[in-house]
């Protein structure tokens, strides 16, 4: 890895370029910090290492988590409160959750949601009722497992998945409107530029040096220096130090979240987060799985099927003797809409659990008790173990499959050799206003963060949408302080 020590400001001739507030980095969060603070009337540049703005946040489903009462819950039927989206993303989100930023974020977050409208990006007002990772609808809200035990248990369940107006993959959608808006707000973008080191005036950082091209070139920012780089999933040196659980695993990431943020900013004293955190996630196909059953090498259940699917998978990957199995008949498998199947198809078909077993390496019988079991209480519409919604439950019956996670989403091998893949979710140690701390928990002057350069609103858990959402959320907050500062 580059060198990241900062440079003294006396080193520094002349600066190339000057602004108020420099934003490094031109995802989502990266797009809110700049839009607040060419809106608050900061001169403002954003670097982008690419040639365009997106980032990982334009390759991503497009999930924002908002919630507590917005205008498409609204319009869906459900009368969701702030108190409820809380009690469900602090267990969710959990343990360890950052209560104070997740507060703040469930407080806020039905003006959040209108912040994005007013920024052109569009919700459909209806309801996606089935169980995907993410549907090729347009439907602008999905759920997102707060109908699953035991959550449904500790909150009013209602569904916070918001999606942009677009079937499928949406984060470009809304990372064009995004970009949109800090450009019209005034925000002035230099692509194809590596940031590599800060730049210290005394204690303050006054700027920092980056590459276009080969070349050095130096920038001056004369209020503050807003960090939104992303996480480290692309560094394998720093998931070797801090995430060793994702090395060997998928990555989900545009391939440039090297954590460059990260070290320049520790590089002058800068204190981290919960740099172990991470998500990952098997590619089994939750609407499978849900009508069926998720297994361990063992072939055994381990958890209720119906819950968010990142939620097993963590489970699964950090928990439970692999390899990891759908398994589906045929009644359920037929029942599955075409949309949410993707092109996933069984690896194994067998007429008797016992042959499935073999297949499947199992030991004998372990399957076969596993079924006898779940069809003795499914017959009831009960799940004693796991508690699955009654929905998802029936008798499996013969013929039986098997879908191996590792074929992913697709049926054409995303996730490969591990059937997982994942990110980072530590970083930088932020105040709610996005200002870096150092180790004795005071603010460095003039650095801010957000996004997954930050450690964010997260404890050990995680929910789609929740990273675009605390990303725009900070970022938006990040770049308003950082336009105030003198």
């Amino acid at each position: 890895m580059s060198s990241v020590e900062p440079f003294d400001l006396g080193e520094i001739d002349s600066f190339d370029h000057e602004c108020d507030v420099l934003v490094v980095g031109f995802g989502a969060a990266g797009a809110a910090a700049a839009y607040e603070a060419a809106a608050a009337g900061a001169d403002v540049i954003v670097l982008e290492r690419a040639s365009g703005a997106g980032g990982s946040s334009a390759q991503s489903g497009g999930e924002l988590y908002l919630g507590g009462g917005t205008s498409v819950q609204k319009a869906c039927g459900f009368d969701d409160t702030p108190e409820d989206m809380y009690a469900f993303l602090e267990a969710a989100l959990g343990p360890h959750a950052d209560t104070e930023k997740l507060r703040l974020y469930c407080d806020e977050n039905v003006e959040h949601f209108e912040w994005f409208v007013a920024r052109g990006v569009e919700f459909k007002p209806t309801l996606f009722t089935g169980h995907a990772w993410m549907p090729f609808t347009d439907d602008g809200l999905m759920w997102l497992g707060e109908g699953a035990w035991p959550y449904n248990t500790l909150a009013k369940p209602a569904a916070r998945g918001h999606r942009p107006a677009a079937p499928g993959f949406a984060g470009k959608v809304l990372m064009e409107k995004l970009e949109g808006a800090a450009t019209a707000a005034g925000a002035v973008t230099h692509t194809d530029t590596v940031a590599t080191n800060l730049v210290l005036d005394g204690k303050r950082v006054a700027g920092l040096v980056a590459r276009k091209f080969g070349e050095r070139v130096t920038y001056r920012a004369r209020r503050a220096v807003v960090l939104t780089t992303g996480g480290f999933v692309d560094n394998e040196e720093m998931l070797a130090d801090h995430a060793p659980v994702l090395l060997g695993h998928g990555k989900v990431s545009d391939g440039l979240d090297d954590g460059s943020g990260i070290r320049m900013a520790t590089a002058i004293g800068a204190a981290t987060r919960r740099m172990g955190v991470v998500e990952i996630s098997m590619t089994a196909l939750p609407a499978l799985v849900a009508r069926g059953m998720l297994v361990n090498g063992l072939g055994r259940r381990f958890v209720n099927e119906d819950v968010y699917p990142g939620i097993y998978s963590t489970h699964a990957i950090l928990d439970e003797p692999g390899p990891y199995w759908g398994i589906i008949d045929e009644e359920g498998f037929e029942d599955i809409p075409p949309g949410d199947l993707w092109q996933v198809r069984p690896k194994y078909v067998t007429e008797t659990l016992a042959e499935l077993e073999e297949s499947l390496g199992m030991v004998p019988g372990s399957l076969e008790h596993t079924v006898e079991v779940y069809n003795r209480y499914a017959e009831n519409g009960e799940d004693p173990y796991f508690h699955k919604d009654p929905r998802w439950l029936r008798p499996l019956k013969a013929p039986f499959a098997a879908v191996d996670p590792r074929d992913g989403f697709f049926g054409s091998g995303a996730g490969k050799g591990s059937g997982a893949a994942g990110f980072t979710l530590g970083g930088l140690h932020t105040t709610v206003d996005g200002e870096v701390l150092n180790n004795s928990g005071e603010p460095v002057s003039g650095l801010y963060a957000a996004g997954r350069a930050s450690s964010g609103m997260h404890g050990e858990g995680y929910i789609s949408g929740t990273s675009l959402g605390d990303g725009t959320f900070f970022g938006r907050r990040a770049g308003k302080a950082a336009a105030r500062k003198e």
